[in-house]
């Protein structure tokens, strides 16, 4: 089990790892047919004639499949993920059908709270790529972290 990390634990440059989980075509109808019912995240013939070239997970899809991996993974701050914010939220390319993702977590910004003094601010990058080591998703995020109790 990983200890929870306080502001004091990190420095700009950690990174931090998370396992790995596969996505298949079922999932990305199931979540597709809830949350973003368009025809290239459903139907795979439809799909083909598209910009997308054939069935491709919605992106909300992979930002949701990627804050699992993101909660799982080693990077641990003490009180949970507490997000304050996404500065920037890319998908270069499509999360298909049998990608098997994980993710990565870079420290870019370390910043104690200048009017809450039990907390402050991490700024991170949060790539998630697919079993070839490419790209999916790419984001920017503010997470609210405590500091150690004095």
């Amino acid at each position: 089990m990983t200890p929870a990390l306080y502001l004091e634990d990190l420095s700009v440059g950690q990174r931090f790892a998370s396992a790995s989980l596969e996505l298949d075509a079922d999932s990305i109808r199931e979540f597709a047919a809830r949350y973003d019912p368009q025809p290239f995240h459903l139907d795979d013939e439809a799909a083909r004639s598209t910009l997308f070239g054939g069935l491709a997970a919605s992106g909300w899809h992979t930002a949701s499949l990627t804050m699992r991996l993101l909660v799982d993974s080693d990077f641990k701050p003490v009180g949970g993920m507490v997000g304050a914010g996404i500065d920037e939220l890319r998908w270069p390319r499509p999360t298909r059908p049998g990608d098997r993702l994980s993710v990565e977590i870079e420290v870019l910004e370390v910043t104690p709270s200048r009017s809450k003094p039990d907390r402050g601010m991490v700024r991170v990058q949060i790539t998630t790529s697919n079993q070839a080591r490419e790209t999916v998703q790419s984001c920017i995020a503010r997470i609210v972290i405590g500091r150690r109790p004095v």
